[in-house]
């Protein structure tokens, strides 16, 4: 973790810079129009933007803001061979995760060439030298968006067919001087029927891999939508054996309901509470940023506390993205100085 106590931190994504919205659909619809330079420029500018945005907000620990992963051309599925692209099943109407792109098997998965995180955090270490996470999707949220074909059976197949996949990434990322890891399975919150094989599934990724590791679990954010029902409460106890140093959680957008479960949690467990609503345009004020983490700190100490919003800011307009991360950071900050007069 960062250095300071209760440090401010996002969960990956940053809101898309408007240009840059523009650029990715010119890309996806025109392919054609753009070189690997072109892209690589537009990519590197958004992240410089992306970067100068959390650090001006006053976070502790920040990221790329996912900047070069987006949807179809740009997403991580264009890194994985056997892939064929399905035909969205619907296209129009209320936003949802059915207009998600989606893909079946033709042939067994592979990734011969990673998943291009490594790549990522090279690019984004060319412009800081702070505390930074990097975000790796788990295998079983990777699976949810890939349909076996004659090749897997169902979906816990092809997620053991991503485990290796995502473990390879894992440790490339530490090889390449990673320190801070986050696994992002949000589909473990919405799918908590199975938590005996939910926590081998994340035992077998993060094996060998020599890292602090967060685990991400949101309810979906796709569109700013949730998927499933917004409880943490049938994770636990279950949860507390995973073999990663942080859980990631969402609260704000719950106004806090189940925080006192985080004491059920074993001492040697971490957690990063989200304090600010992803899916809500309104800022809260620095106070009740605040006072939410004072809640916080009734069940868990605060050596063992991070701060980060909801979810990633991808879903959210850029301007609300840096207004809520500074409210994050100085609601941090206000508890942080009552501390030290405690």
């Amino acid at each position: 973790m960062a250095d300071r106590l209760i440090p401010a931190t996002v969960i990956g994504s940053w809101s898309f810079p408007g240009w840059y919205e523009k650029f990715v659909l010119d890309v996806k619809e025109h392919p054609e129009l753009y070189g690997p330079v072109d892209r690589e420029e537009a990519v590197r500018d958004a992240v410089r933007l992306a970067v100068d945005d959390q650090l001006r907000a006053g976070l502790d620990r920040i990221t790329d803001g996912e900047m070069r992963r987006v949807d179809f051309n740009l997403g991580f599925y264009e890194y994985l061979g056997g892939l064929e692209p399905l035909r969205k099943a619907r296209n129009w109407g209320a936003p949802a995760h059915d207009q998600r792109d989606r893909y079946r098997c033709v042939a067994p998965l592979t990734a011969p060439d990673g998943l291009g995180v490594v790549t990522e955090y090279h690019r984004l270490r060319e412009y800081v030298d702070v505390p930074v996470k990097t975000p790796v999707p788990g295998p079983f949220t990777l699976a949810g968006c890939i349909e076996g074909g004659e090749v897997y059976r169902d979906r816990q197949s092809i997620a053991e067919a991503l485990i290796p996949i995502v473990t390879a990434e894992l440790k490339a990322l530490v090889a390449a001087g990673v320190d801070f890891i986050q696994l992002d399975e949000p589909s473990f919150a919405c799918h908590p029927d199975a938590p005996d094989y939910f926590l081998d599934v994340i035992g077998r990724t993060v094996e060998g891999v020599d890292a602090y590791i967060s685990m991400h679990m949101c309810f979906g954010n796709y569109r700013a939508r949730a998927v499933g029902r917004r409880s943490y409460r049938p994770l636990f106890p279950h949860i507390g054996r995973a073999k990663v140093d942080q859980l990631a959680l969402e609260f704000a957008s719950r106004e806090m309901a189940e925080v006192e479960i985080l004491a059920e949690l074993p001492a040697s467990m971490d957690v990063a509470v989200g304090l600010v609503d992803v899916k809500n345009t309104w800022v809260e004020p620095a106070e009740l940023v605040a006072e939410r983490l004072r809640q916080v700190l009734k069940y868990v100490g605060p050596e063992r506390v991070s701060v980060t919003p909801d979810c990633g800011f991808s879903q959210t307009s850029r301007h609300v993205a840096v207004a809520k991360s500074r409210s994050l950071a100085e609601g941090a900050a206000l508890v942080r100085r009552e501390l030290d007069r405690s």
